[in-house]
């Protein structure tokens, strides 16, 4: 089962400490195989949006900045549960702030 993991940004700047923490985490899952990729967001992104025949297109930043996707690990678990843990383990890290998990469908 694949899961894609996001985490909305946090008021917490990181320091090394945090590097060390996320490298070695990256490092554990990776070496375990269920690491399928991971990656920062840039902030402001393209909204997209249709409405019947019309396609907008409004470039970001956005007023709802903290409602943005800040970065992503694409992981290759056994289950919902362990996808869990390990979006756990990731907040203990990072610390305040929020993450959401999603089952990912198809090949």
């Amino acid at each position: 089962m694949r899961y894609l993991m996001t985490t909305r940004p946090s008021d917490t700047a990181p320091d090394e400490k945090l590097y060390a923490e996320m490298g070695k985490f990256i490092e554990e899952l990776t070496a375990a195989g269920v690491l399928l990729a991971t990656g920062g967001l840039e902030p402001g992104g393209v909204l997209v949006r249709s409405a019947g025949d019309e396609i907008t297109v409004t470039d970001g930043p956005f007023t709802e900045a903290k409602e943005a996707v800040a970065g992503f690990a694409l992981v290759e678990v056994r289950s919902k549960e362990e996808a869990i843990e390990m979006a756990r383990r990731f907040r203990r890290i990072v610390g305040d702030g929020e993450s959401v998990v999603q089952q990912v469908f198809g090949p």
